[in-house]
């Protein structure tokens, strides 16, 4: 797999919520949902090349999955990862 590859599969899809949304206006702040294994690095390189912009921090959260029943079955939700990203004063990325 390319490094092009890779980047396109660890930015998965912006995370919106109100919350993210907040951090967008307030610090200037990027939330993504990312592979559980992608790294800080490889997070950071992925959005300075796709997006063009120059990234200033990577804070990463890895969500738990929650436990589910139908009926008798018992499972989980998947885990998964959220990188918030912080780009440095006046540069923005459109998400939507």
């Amino acid at each position: 797999m390319s490094s092009i590859d890779r980047m396109y599969r660890v930015i998965q899809k912006p995370h919106i919520t109100e919350k993210a949304s907040d951090g967008t206006l307030v610090r200037n702040a990027y939330t993504f949902r990312v592979p559980v294994d992608a790294n800080k690095v490889e997070i950071r390189q992925a959005v300075e090349k796709l997006f063009d912009v120059q990234v200033m921090s990577v804070n990463t959260l890895t969500v738990r999955g929650k436990a589910k029943r139908r009926g008798y079955n018992a499972g989980k939700s998947q885990d998964w990862k959220k990188a918030m990203v912080v780009l440095s004063e006046g540069q923005t990325i459109d998400v939507l």
